[in-house]
């Protein structure tokens, strides 16, 4: 949202400051509260704007005939100007269309099928978030180019096992025997800890749905079959951060693991003894460049994001400081010291990073999946099967460019595909759409599949659009006054804003013809200096005391302090208004020179010459006299407006809204 229409939907609504409670549904739907020019407006749409001023407090008291009175009169010369707005073509111009497109977009994304469905992902993975999974796992890949049957004797394969396991048979051996998984050879199959998101999704998802102890039936990814038991179910212990000690080990040099484990242990050793600096073990002993230098500090980590032996060791440790015993990984041997933790993030400060993490992931297909199939039951999708079937049958083994000329062979160019909402549409329609649309999709599929979807999904899309601003109340409430908004803000800028800035003959004569309001008081040519550092305050009033008001004597002041006591005082100075000044108003004129005691600081006085009340310069109020003219046309504006579009109160619906911000 840019600052002006901000702006402009703030200066529609400076009467929404009250607390009028809910918004009641019994009032007439018909009937409009008022006319303006003719054209109705209605009830709910002032009783909507109204209630976005409520805090929802119950205890807050109603709305009383007054502001109701105060608020509907503000309410009626808002919507004098959009009529007037809407009268100029203002809602016409390519700018509008382009700015209100924009808002819209970002508008009802909250409102859509898609939204909820994904709310729905992101509630979901942030409660899985809530504990870890510690589970082993038995992977069971494809042949290349595998056929029905093949992925058959997959299957039955991990049937096998599974029944082994359930016999007895040890997770952790059977996936040193079995598994393809290239890691299964060093961790046994043991995956260690992860949350939610971490792992693919249908894993994650039958994970999830074992206790401790139990064994998943086969579940199939992208990977191949796995069989999965969930060994532990814990409380997610959030993030930690700790500082490390790295022995390296070489897995070329036969005699480096007795000597790393040996040197590790000397480390070990050093640290315990209490005269011992952990940074400078760290620097002297560490073989991780990365972090020596730093004491060894790693940044914050979860559950998932180290490997599994290390990670383990870190959320061991419980209080700060604390110093692990040596853990052996395929790094080599890490000593761990636990340098803070914190709980996991609350949905809000996470959920950016969980709906990044859902759209990258198949989740996101599954959720186009859904949305596509609550569209089609909901906007009563029905397909030619018979005709989609001959035509996927033809065109998706064919490019973009010979989608026509082999239906026009097929003799369906005006074959109907769908029917949307009771209308039909056709091959002849979809090759519209195909022209129109110059990105060529990448994705993998055939040709015609790929084509149709997103032209049936285009439709859906633009019908539960539609659909949202007939039916949706709140949708199009909002909608409305997001319109209306920047239309009035065309309008203010154009007849108001501007205008009291660039008008600079209407500014003069503004002026001169309320000369009243500009008046100056009695003012006063005076020196202020307010003491800061009271040590200096001697020195202050030796340079000050005992001269008359001059610029030459505060420039020779304010020049000495700032070059060699710039935080000693601050200064003030000029022709001062005496009423306006707190120093000032406490002084006596008569003197010339004085110590005044304000706001807890003492101030130095020099003052000068008085000049009587008068008129101010126009140079010197241009800014209040712009402010105030800018003002004056508003008002003049809403005037000429009463009278080019005369309203109609409907006294029984008035009485309906009162009573519905009320209740």
């Amino acid at each position: 949202m840019t600052n002006r229409t901000i702006s402009a939907i703030l200066s529609a609504f400076l009467f929404l400051y009250i607390n009028p409670g809910s918004i009641a549904q019994t009032a007439s739907q018909e009937d409009p509260l008022l006319t303006v020019g003719g054209k109705p407006v209605s009830r709910d749409e002032f009783v909507y704007l109204i209630g976005k001023g409520s805090n929802s407090d119950a205890n807050t008291p109603g709305l009383s005939r007054e502001e109701f009175e105060e608020n509907l009169d503000l309410f009626i010369n808002y919507k004098l100007k959009v009529r007037e707005a809407e009268a100029l073509g203002l809602d016409e111009i390519t700018e509008f269309k382009r700015e209100f497109a924009s808002f819209k977009e970002s508008l009802k994304s909250p409102f859509l099928i898609k939204n909820s469905l994904e709310d729905g992902e992101l509630r979901k993975a942030y409660s899985r978030m809530q504990e870890v999974i510690r589970a082993s796992h038995i992977l069971f890949q494809f042949p290349p180019n595998a056929s029905s049957e093949d992925s058959l004797i997959v299957l039955k394969m991990a049937l096998k096992v599974k029944q082994e396991i359930q016999n007895g048979g040890d997770i952790n051996s059977l996936a040193v025997e079995y598994s393809d998984d290239p890691s299964a050879k060093i961790n046994k199959g043991d995956l260690g800890y992860f949350t939610a998101l971490q792992m693919v999704q249908p894993f994650e998802d039958a994970a999830f749905t074992l206790q401790p102890g139990q064994v998943s039936d086969p579940v199939l990814t992208s990977f191949g079959y796995h069989i999965i038991k969930v060994l532990e179910r814990q409380p997610n212990p959030g993030q930690v951060q700790v500082s490390h000690i790295l022995v390296r080990v070489d897995e070329n040099d036969p005699n480096s693991e007795n000597q790393a484990r040996r040197k590790i242990s000397d480390i070990y050793t050093e640290i315990q003894k209490p005269t011992t600096l952990w940074e400078d073990i760290v620097k002297n002993y560490s073989e991780d460049p990365a972090t020596s230098k730093k004491g060894g500090l790693l940044p914050w980590f979860s559950v998932g994001n180290m490997i599994p032996e290390f990670e383990m060791a870190a959320f061991s440790l419980t209080e700060l400081g604390e110093v692990s015993p040596p853990v052996k990984t395929r790094y080599g041997y890490h000593i761990l010291r636990l340098e803070n933790k914190k709980p996991i993030d609350s949905f809000e400060e996470m959920e950016d990073m969980i709906r990044s993490r859902i759209l990258r992931d198949s989740r996101s297909t599954m959720i186009q999946s859904q949305v596509l199939a609550i569209q089609k039951a909901r906007y009563g999708f029905k397909e030619n099967e018979a005709n989609v079937e001959k035509l996927r049958a033809s065109l998706n083994t064919k490019k973009k460019k010979e989608f026509q000329p082999e239906i026009e062979a097929l003799g369906m160019s005006a074959s109907n595909l769908f029917t949307l909402k009771g209308k039909a549409y056709s091959t002849e329609d979809m090759l519209t759409y195909m022209e129109t649309d110059e990105v060529s999709p990448k994705t993998k599929g055939g040709t015609f599949d790929i084509w149709y979807d997103r032209f049936a999904g285009e439709l859906l899309a633009q019908i539960e659009e539609q659909d949202l601003e007939a039916n949706n109340k709140e949708y199009a409430m909002l909608l409305k006054e997001y319109r209306d908004g920047i239309l009035l803000f065309s309008l203010m800028n154009e007849e108001v804003w501007q205008k009291g800035i660039q008008d600079s003959i209407g500014q003069r004569a503004y002026y001169e013809q309320n000369i009243r309001d500009y008046q100056w008081g009695e003012r006063v040519n005076a020196f202020i200096v307010k003491v800061l550092d009271i040590y200096k305050l001697e020195q202050a009033k030796s340079r000050l005391q005992g001269n008359a008001y001059s610029e030459s004597l505060v420039n020779e002041f304010e020049e000495f302090y700032k070059n060699n006591d710039p935080l000693a005082y601050q200064t003030q100075s000029g022709l001062i208004e005496i009423a306006d000044n707190t120093i000032l108003s406490k002084a006596d004129l008569s003197k010339s020179f004085q110590e005044i005691e304000a706001d807890g600081h003492l101030h130095l006085v020099v003052v000068g010459s008085k000049v009587p009340p008068g008129p101010m310069a126009f140079e010197e109020t241009r800014g209040p006299v712009i402010r105030d003219y800018q003002e004056y046309l508003d008002e003049q504006l809403i005037q000429s407006l009463r009278k080019k579009y005369p309203i109609k109160v409907n006294k029984s619906v008035k009485e309906e809204a009162f009573i519905a911000l009320n209740q």
